[in-house]
């Protein structure tokens, strides 16, 4: 069993950008696929970017691509998120998640972190 901790948050104007943290503990994060989620207010939860064990593989919602990236520092137990060009519609509570498989689907994963809110003002 794996814990997983969201940290970076916090508010941003338009343009800016963040870089969000997901510690792990309990189980090493280098046995799981990791992926990022987020939801806005009303909003069912979104995918936003996931990554395989090892790193090498990367996907990303078309409503981030080239301007968020997903990496993992294993040594570190820690996946990031960096978030560039932040706009308002980019405004929710982001969650890692851990799971068996890399996916796009929130059913592939077991473990949740309690998630960070991000919110960027026009």
């Amino acid at each position: 069993q794996v814990q997983l901790v969201e940290s970076g948050g916090g508010l941003v104007q338009a343009g800016g950008s963040l870089r969000l943290s997901c510690a792990a503990s309990g189980r090493t994060v280098s046995s799981y696929a990791m992926g990022w989620y987020r939801q806005a207010p009303g909003k069912e939860r979104e995918f936003v970017a996931r990554i395989t064990r090892s790193g090498g593989g990367t996907i990303y919602a078309d409503s981030v691509k080239g301007r968020f990236t997903v990496s993992r520092d294993n040594p570190k137990n820690t996946v990031y998120l960096q978030m560039n060009s932040l706009q308002p519609e980019d405004t929710a509570v982001y969650y890692c998640a851990a799971g068996a498989v890399p996916a796009t689907t929130t059913l592939a994963y077991d473990y949740w972190g309690q998630g960070t809110q991000v919110t960027v003002s026009s």
